[in-house]
């Protein structure tokens, strides 16, 4: 097995029993997770791999999170302890945690019905209410102070739909990180163009060409010509912010039956625009393989987190223009293609390419799903 964890180093701090059965979980991106069985039961074991998130103070968090979220009944699996009482196994250098293990399967938007949409929103939403219910207040706050609305949402309705006009002067920022996290949600055309250009000629020195090289180059050269259609449109910094989940997405719960089991995988857990991870988990979860979204079931899942979470329909227009915009200048898959070698979100490029193209076009109906 490739990067085999130490089984037995690792299982002598726990009382887990001795290891029979060791499995790669391979779902995941960032982190290596392991499906073990043991003398005395079933574990997922996670190793915390990837250098963003596997800081001490930041692995002790999300676990301090879990466990008073499950406290409140919230569906997660929060980490066992070893002898010590500590909830990472360090050994030869690395962070390891050991979770009970949870029977269930993932399900995206399409094996739905729209009460289990409705579910599903609601269940974001008492995410946020109750983070911010244990988690610091220094670090909750519900708004930052003077902070404008982003967008220019009306109040109770949508921004106003995007056009070419009145393009305010660029202010230049770096390049988004080749990582899995989405760029900044108030990124700079002119850092984007210059981005679309180098991955553009990343495209054409690429041997031997491909198909994926082929969709690669019409998408880059239809967002340029999207961009400099909307540049006019990027919102501005700041908005409402909270304690989040950070990566709220269908590899990131398990359901049992119809209800949902367990929200796992809290390495992104931090500070940020509430509104704006539900815009964004909903475009995951109701993407349809050809670039659309399911409105009917967005709409379903608006409406719940919106009274769970206590969120206004204003918070939720401001959150789809950002994430709009954000998508707009989002070229990730391709950086981790193109510059790192890295294939594994290849499948998801297609219908996530398509999404913000159609998404430009039916602004107004992606808006009103949200906030009606």
């Amino acid at each position: 097995m490739p990067h085999a964890p130490p089984l037995g180093a690792l299982l002598r701090q726990y009382a887990a029993g001795t290891a029979l059965a060791c499995d790669p979980v391979d779902q995941g991106l960032l982190n290596r997770g392991y499906r073990l069985r043991t003398t005395r039961g079933r574990y997922f074991l996670k190793h915390h791999f990837d250098p963003e998130t596997a800081a001490p103070e930041s692995i002790a968090r999300q676990h301090r999170a879990t466990q008073r979220l499950a406290a409140l009944g919230v569906p997660v699996a929060p980490p066992l302890p070893v002898h010590d009482g500590r909830t990472v196994a360090v050994v030869g250098g690395h962070a390891y945690a050991l979770h009970p293990w949870i029977e269930g399967r993932h399900r995206h938007g399409a094996q739905l019905t729209a009460e289990q949409c409705g579910r599903l929103g609601a269940l974001l939403g008492v995410v946020h209410a109750s983070l911010e219910r244990v988690m610091p207040v220094e670090g909750g706050e519900r708004a930052e102070k003077g902070a404008p609305t982003a967008g220019g949402a009306r109040t109770g309705g949508c921004a106003e739909k995007p056009d070419a006009a009145h393009r305010p002067p660029d202010r230049d920022t770096g390049a988004a990180p080749p990582d899995a996290s989405p760029v900044d949600a108030g990124a700079a055309p002119a850092a984007t163009f210059a981005l679309i250009d180098d991955l553009l000629a990343r495209v054409r020195r690429h041997r031997p060409a491909d198909s994926f090289d082929e969709l690669a180059r019409h998408r880059l050269l239809e967002r340029r010509a999207l961009l400099e259609q909307h540049r006019g449109r990027r919102p501005p910094h700041g908005g409402p912010v909270g304690w989040v989940h950070g990566d709220f997405h269908p590899f990131n719960l398990l359901y049992k039956g119809d209800a949902p089991a367990a929200i796992v995988d809290w390495d992104r857990l931090g500070v940020k625009p509430r509104a704006e991870e539900a815009v964004r988990a909903a475009a995951i979860f109701f993407v349809r393989p050809a670039g659309t979204l399911d409105l009917p079931k967005v709409r379903a899942y608006a409406r719940a987190y919106r009274r769970t979470a206590g969120a206004a329909p204003s918070e939720l227009a401001a959150a789809v223009h950002r994430v709009w915009w954000e998508r707009l200048n989002d070229f990730w898959m391709l950086r981790w293609h193109y510059e790192r070698g890295d294939t594994r979100a290849d499948p998801q490029f297609p219908a996530a390419s398509a999404l913000v193209v159609w998404w430009t076009r039916e602004y107004d109906a992606v808006c009103d799903a949200f906030v009606d």
